[in-house]
């Protein structure tokens, strides 16, 4: 048992050192899938999103690994990712290339298992693992990847939660780098940004009492880049309603 745990241990070592050096600006990594008995559109898990299409990405999603996931801020990025043929002709679709977008936390199992950092995993949704690879090999194939702008269709969208003056909004359907890094909240009537704070994924809070104000947000973006949007969330607002904004990162 020692021996194969050690085995083992070199093995995934030798994993992250070729992640490291990745091939030709592409990081080396491994893919599984989820959720085959599952609506696809629910698999939202960590990030927070009630619905994948309702968020604005489809079936193209995966958990992503402790190391990528950076304790939620990973929510919404997307990474565009393929079967490494040259590693695994046998499994990989070839030249088959998808980008998908990270929605859910892979845990660590605690015995050396693939989401274990530092390694870089992507659990996808079965949908999206089947554009790459072919079912059979116990679902487990090398990838490479590399983080890609996200394109949406439409703004950016806002789905307030919460109650009395407990504010929780769930911010999704984001381009640009996809991951958001700070925000903030304005009401028609404090005229002043508030910092929010990331409750869990992809769920900020705000503990003022914003009720019946129209409400402005401001996003900054793990790449750096900062966008506003004014006036997108009417006085008239209810818990659990979504709203759109005509905005949208680059």
């Amino acid at each position: 048992m020692a021996s194969f745990t050690l085995w083992h241990s070199l093995f995934l070592v030798g994993v992250v050192l070729e992640g490291m050096r990745g091939v030709h600006g592409w990081l080396s990594g491994h893919a599984t899938f989820y959720g085959a008995g599952e609506n696809p559109t629910t698999l939202g898990g960590a990030c927070g999103y009630d619905n994948t299409f309702h968020a604005g990405f489809g079936v193209n999603t995966a958990a992503v690994s402790g190391a990528l996931f950076r304790g939620g801020e990973a929510c919404g990025a997307c990474y565009q990712v393929r079967c490494d043929y040259r590693l695994d002709p046998k499994w990989c679709l070839r030249g088959a290339v998808l980008t998908i977008t990270a929605t859910n936390f892979c845990p660590s199992n605690n015995n050396l298992g693939w989401c274990n950092p530092p390694l870089q995993h992507f659990d996808m949704s079965m949908p999206a693992f089947l554009r790459i690879a072919r079912q059979g090999n116990e679902g487990i194939i090398p990838v490479v990847y590399r983080r890609v702008s996200c394109k949406r269709q439409g703004g950016v969208r806002f789905t307030l939660k919460g109650q009395s003056n407990f504010n929780m909004v769930m911010f999704s359907n984001v381009g640009g780098s996809g991951d958001i890094k700070n925000a903030w909240i304005r009401g028609s009537k404090t005229r002043t940004w508030l910092p929010m704070h990331r409750n869990w994924g992809a769920n900020w809070q705000s503990n003022a009492d914003l009720r019946n104000q129209i409400l402005s947000f401001r996003l900054n973006l793990v790449d750096g880049k900062t966008v506003n949007f004014f006036n997108v969330v009417p006085s008239s607002w209810k818990f659990g309603q979504t709203f759109a904004s005509q905005n949208q990162f680059s």
